[in-house]
């Protein structure tokens, strides 16, 4: 019975992962969806927009959580309705909720276990757990900025090291931000542009898009780098002279 519901929460998940592909409903996480519904989402957004930022903060942390590939199409979807600063935020938010569903499926499944065993051990594990304990924000943040980093990958490694839940979510929220409000401010242009042209080339439009797509890279590749040099300087700072 225990073992059943240990790991419960991955069997649900792995039926959730089951029903969005069985149905099909994956294909409509393309940019495709905008174009021929794009009119039909705004309309339904102007009235009920409350309603609507929840209903795609819900649909958006459901398919961060189930590994659903196209997730990213979402975000364009969120900016393309809610421009870039809620449509940023609220993807944020709600992809680090899906983040916590995939910590906590991994952690209940196999974290405890592991970490348990780590500090039975005193091992390499241990040392690499308490390393973790201690600078979990600043791993965290840097590596959700590095947007080249896998999601996911992210997520279950945390779970499964037990890491630290507040500073584990907080330094998600923030790491996601930027490249966040990036994807929805092209999402917020796609408004604009689909009503000069209503079939356009998505390949040939993303081409206009250099700007903050190097935005992103910077976040890939700078960011992490300057993050580690600073926890460097301020771990320098901080100890006895």
């Amino acid at each position: 019975m225990d073992r059943v519901k240990r790991f419960l929460p991955l069997i649900v998940l792995a039926a959730v992962i089951a029903v969005i592909f069985g149905m099909g409903w994956n294909r409509y996480l393309s940019l495709d969806t905008i174009r021929d519904h794009g009119a039909e989402f705004r309309a339904f957004t102007a009235d009920n927009y409350v309603v609507s930022l929840l209903i795609l903060m819900a649909v958006f942390a459901i398919l961060t959580a189930s590994v659903v590939p196209g997730v990213f199409f979402v975000t364009i979807t969120a900016g393309y309705l809610f421009g870039p600063w809620v449509g940023g935020v609220a993807t944020s938010i709600a992809a680090t909720l899906g983040a916590l569903i995939v910590y906590g499926v991994a952690r209940t499944a196999l974290g405890a276990s592991l970490r348990e065993k780590a500090e039975r051990d005193a091992g390499l594990m241990q040392k690499v757990c308490a390393a973790i304990d201690k600078d979990t924000f600043w791993y965290v943040l840097a590596s959700r900025l590095a947007v080249v980093v896998p999601f996911h990958m992210i997520n279950i490694a945390a779970g499964v090291m037990a890491v630290r839940l507040t500073p584990y979510t907080v330094a998600t929220v923030i790491g996601l931000l930027p490249a966040h409000i990036i994807y929805c401010w092209i999402g917020a242009r796609l408004n604009t542009l689909l009503a000069n042209d209503p079939n356009p080339d998505f390949q040939a439009l993303f081409g206009q898009f250099w700007a903050p797509m190097l935005g992103v890279f910077v976040l890939a590749v700078v960011l992490p780098f300057a993050l580690k040099g600073l926890q460097a300087l301020l771990g320098g700072r901080a100890k006895p002279a």
